[in-house]
């Protein structure tokens, strides 16, 4: 039961992951990444650093990370793990 001044909230929490990838050093190796991390069911959101080799996930529940390490396959480059 709703209490007055209850605000009800309808936002889901997103988890947000970050990976290690090898093989990236451009802007098009970090859309071709981005493009098939996104996807991904429940991926809203990819930021790939080629500079860094980082990649941040966020998405609607957490990934199994085998299905991240064959979309990074599918682009091209291989996921080390968990940064």
């Amino acid at each position: 039961m709703r209490h007055p001044g209850e605000v009800m909230s309808t936002e889901q929490s997103n988890v947000t992951t970050t990976y290690k990838v090898t093989g990236m050093s451009c802007g098009h190796c970090e859309g071709a990444i981005s493009s098939e991390l996104s996807g991904l069911d429940g991926v809203t959101e990819v930021r790939a650093v080629a500079a860094t080799g980082l990649v941040t996930v966020v998405s609607t529940a957490e990934l199994d990370d085998e299905t991240v390490r064959a979309a990074v396959d599918e682009a091209g480059y291989e996921l080390v793990g968990r940064a």
